[in-house]
């Protein structure tokens, strides 16, 4: 009877002449919630009496609910995408093809839907004339786009090895391939080669070269595809027709890790391990430095330095390896720093690493110097702070007064913050105040609303209840406000012992006057104030719930009007 009435109300609801979205994923979430319940007590007790009956209407019922909103709402991907997730999970590939097919005819425009509709055919339907059919319609939407191509690419390579992997094991079993028909020119991937060929006449730039040579390196019979593909876009050809992307130098830096001896390694000691992989890296930075002196850019820098911390995150045994790399990668960062060429977001990295390897003189200086040339930059003066109060240093105020000079109001609450959570444990309570005073006439409107709340916090917890009354009142002179700074003081009363309506009133107006065409959940707590406090007054109630109502905007007032029922049967 529960799961009729919830189920009919639904239902109501998607019968309405102005039909909400809300109101269909309500139901469709109702219903799968309703079949994994079924599904999990079927399984708790072992009953599968009328299952198909019961679960094949319920799906029914869904795949119908998720037609009519998708058919309502043709421009939500996300729907659509729910509906495709939910025929996986319960195995609709009937119905699955079908929502692919409606879904491509309304987004063609997505190329990222046209690959996970191939993939669906190549991987589960195992189909791959399909999923050739789908990639061919869509290169004709998007005959430019890299990531079509490379998906293209990787699905024919990965039938090839499955048509390799069949002949193999039919040969094996020794068995008459007559009546199968595998072409030579497929199981060495030709049909890839074509695709790359083509995509190679329209897509220009190194990134989509490297991403393809990325993806044939995967399969073990590409060695004569990798080749064409390093020779057409190679490392000869990489270095005149793209010395000038990073990428590149990247590709051909990194590939000198890959070149590595070919001695045989049965009898190496683990030292010559060691002093291999040194020559390796020591090979791959020398070409970097090569790029950085042909190309120096920020993006180049930063390749460099991604290299040197991957090489230096990476786990060893050696202390010595380990400390090259440590010495490699900040050599690498200063370099980079006295060429005016490191990013602001490397400087970060840099100094958690001088940090970590108690370098802080040098931090201190680092530091230092990526505020002078970021002046303007927030998260640089911030960074910086952290590290002098981290190191305990003498600078820290005289710091942020440099700061809050250079940066403009607009964006300054983190470095207040900042300032005001490091002077709670460090200064004397009058120097904090007036800290927190001269914060709310510094930081822009919107953002003195954060630290309204964090000052009327700190004066509770340091000055006491009546302290904070004043400040409550002295605040609330200016706009404006949040909703939590109401609340705050409303949880501050209900704490003190002789906790008063009149003042819990005061607070309410105030809060209610900001908020109360906005939030309906102060309404009710408002009400409920007054019906259970012992100086409340719940004649009150009525002439409260007449405001809301005139109150409160939209479907506020609906869901208003349902809490408030449920509040008045004892259900809420």
């Amino acid at each position: 009877r529960a799961v009729l009435r919830k189920a009919a109300a639904l239902e109501y609801k998607i019968q309405r002449r102005a039909l909400r979205k809300e109101d269909f994923i309500n139901y469709i979430q109702y219903e799968i919630n309703l079949l994994e319940l079924i599904k999990k007590r079927r399984a708790r007790i072992g009953y599968s009496f009328k299952k198909d009956e019961i679960e094949n209407s319920i799906l029914h019922r869904v795949h119908s609910l998720f037609n009519r909103a998708t058919g309502k709402w043709k421009e939500d991907v996300q729907l659509w995408l729910s509906h495709v997730a939910f025929c996986k999970q319960w195995n609709a590939k009937h119905q699955l093809s079908k929502v692919f097919s409606s879904m491509l005819a309304i987004h063609p425009n997505k190329p990222a839907l046209w690959i996970m509709a191939a993939k669906w055919e190549m991987e589960t339907q195992l189909s791959s004339e399909s999923a050739r059919h789908l990639f061919l319609r869509a290169l004709r939407f998007h005959p430019d786009c890299p990531k079509l191509y490379q998906e293209y690419f990787r699905m024919e390579l990965m039938h090839a090895e499955k048509q390799r992997k069949e002949k193999k094991e039919f040969e094996q079993a020794k068995m008459d391939l007559g009546e199968f028909n595998y072409s030579e020119e497929i199981l060495n991937g030709e049909m890839a080669r074509i695709i790359y060929r083509d995509a190679a006449q329209k897509i220009k730039g190194v990134e989509f070269h490297l991403a393809v040579l990325s993806i044939a390196k995967l399969f073990d019979f590409t060695q004569d595809l990798q080749k064409e593909i390093l020779e057409r876009h190679g490392v000869f050809s990489l270095q005149t027709k793209y010395a000038d992307d990073p990428l590149t130098w990247d590709y051909m830096a990194r590939r000198e890790l890959e070149l590595g001896s070919l001695q045989s390694t049965e009898h190496t000691t683990k030292q010559m391990k060691v002093s291999e992989m040194t020559q390796r890296e020591e090979r791959c930075c020398a070409v970097f430095e090569e790029a950085v002196r042909a190309v120096p850019t920020e993006d180049l820098w930063k390749c460099y330095i991604a290299f040197c911390l991957e090489r230096y995150n990476r786990k060893t045994n050696s202390e010595e390896l380990k400390q090259k790399r440590l010495e490699r990668t900040l050599s690498v960062f200063n370099k980079a720093h006295e060429s005016s060429l490191l990013p602001e977001a490397l400087y970060k990295q840099w100094l958690q690493l001088l940090l970590e390897s108690n370098l802080f003189e040098k931090a201190t200086e680092v530091a230092e110097a990526a505020t002078k040339r970021f002046s303007l930059s927030v998260e640089t003066w911030q960074m910086r702070l952290q590290v002098l109060i981290q190191l305990k240093s003498d600078d820290v105020t005289q710091c942020f007064e440099d700061a809050v000079k250079h940066v403009k109001s607009k964006g300054t609450l983190p470095l207040w913050t900042l300032w005001v959570e490091w002077s709670e444990g460090t200064n004397s309570k009058e120097d904090t105040q007036a800290l927190y005073q001269r914060s709310l006439h510094a930081t822009t409107p919107a953002e003195s609303v954060t630290m309204k709340q964090k000052y009327l916090d700190w004066t509770y917890r340091n000055g006491g209840y009546k302290k904070v009354r004043r400040v409550f009142t002295s605040l609330c002179e200016n706009r404006p406000f949040s909703l939590d700074f109401f609340r705050k003081m409303i949880q501050i009363e209900k704490e003190q012992e002789s906790c008063k309506m009149l003042h819990l009133r005061e607070y309410y107006e105030r809060a209610l006057r900001e908020f109360g065409s906005t939030d309906s959940d102060l309404w009710l707590d408002y009400i409920k104030e007054e019906l259970s406090h012992p100086q409340g007054k719940p004649e009150n109630c009525g002439s409260i719930h007449w405001r809301a109502m005139k109150m409160l905007q939209g479907d506020l007032v609906e869901d208003f009007v349902s809490k408030y029922t449920l509040l008045q049967t004892g259900h809420l």
